[in-house]
């Protein structure tokens, strides 16, 4: 087996956002450093504390888990409890987790690892808002040629927005630290909304975890029963799509997706437009590439590789 890909997920749990980490953590292929915390889909003490009980759910006390940044870089926060409750992780009853939260603050540790790492070993996976990775590339931008690759969940194209007419949520709620990184020259591999509503739950699908026997897989089922039912009302869909456990499904088999690279630009002073992803697809302007932008997705291969990874929990 070759060396495992170093990874550091930054995160603002959300039941998508959950499985994501179950699927990293059950990789041989992934070696997670440390998990961070930013506030997005719901606030941050939530979102630190909604990874230290994923992490324990998974068996796996030994990823430290770090919390971030508490709000956008200029705005106020705009969260997203409509969708995933309360919580963040609402639908099962889960205990407060006992592992404990590190005393460094996520950019802190970012910075750290970054530069202590040997160059372009790190890869940095964000599932949420870019406030955390923006933050470290302000105050530390000699980091920016050591990160291996960024692969992130956000923006979107022909499938627009999701929280505006315009936006996708990640992006919306701090436009500010996505120009950052989409503008920082780190490589970067995006997953919008066009492929992730391809990564969508179905009963047979569901059920596959359900009956896993392990309460990882019934972990699965269990937010997404409770997270089917905004998607089910909103786009008269069969289920929900699982946007954030894409990013880790593309660094365990790219081949599952396809896309283009090309260039994308964050809007952040639009009047109707503010955190649209502006990706020129057809290649009309004359700016250079900057970003592997996803478009489609094998999805039955994706469940598959899903639900094989969270049975070894």
């Amino acid at each position: 087996m070759t060396t495992p890909r170093r990874i550091i997920i930054d995160t603002d749990p959300g039941q998508d956002d959950a499985v994501a980490i179950l699927l990293a953590l059950a990789s041989p292929e992934l070696e997670v450093l440390g998990i961070t915390a930013v506030a997005g889909n719901v606030p941050l003490p939530l979102t630190q504390k909604n990874a230290r009980i994923i992490c324990e759910i998974a068996g796996r006390t030994d990823i430290p888990v770090f919390a971030g940044c508490d709000a956008p870089l200029v705005r106020k926060l705009v969260t997203a409890e409509h969708v995933h409750g309360k919580t963040g992780l609402d639908g099962p009853a889960l205990p407060d987790p006992t592992m404990p939260l590190q005393d460094r603050h996520a950019v802190d540790f970012l910075i750290e690892t970054l530069r202590t790492e040997p160059e372009g070993s790190v890869t940095l996976c964000p599932l949420g808002p870019l406030t955390n990775i923006a933050t470290a590339l302000r105050r530390a931008p000699d980091i920016a040629p050591r990160i291996r690759e960024i692969v992130l969940m956000g923006g979107a194209y022909f499938e627009v927005g999701n929280i505006t007419p315009s936006a996708e949520f990640n992006i919306y709620v701090d436009p500010e630290a996505a120009a950052i990184v989409f503008g920082a020259g780190v490589p970067l591999v995006v997953m919008p909304l066009d492929v992730t509503h391809k990564a969508l739950t179905s009963p047979a699908r569901v059920r596959r975890f359900r009956e896993m026997g392990t309460r990882p897989g019934r972990m699965v089922a269990e937010w997404t029963d409770f997270f089917e039912r905004f998607d089910r009302e909103k786009y008269g869909a069969e289920g929900a799509p699982l946007h954030d456990p894409c990013v880790i499904a593309w660094l365990l088999n790219p081949d599952l997706f396809l896309g283009r690279h090309i260039n994308v630009e964050i809007e952040t002073e639009g009047r109707f437009t503010t955190g649209m992803t502006v990706a020129d697809w057809w290649r009309v302007s004359d700016r250079a590439p900057n970003a592997l932008f996803m478009r489609d997705l094998d999805a039955d291969g994706f469940f598959d590789l899903l639900a094989e990874r969270i049975a070894r929990l």
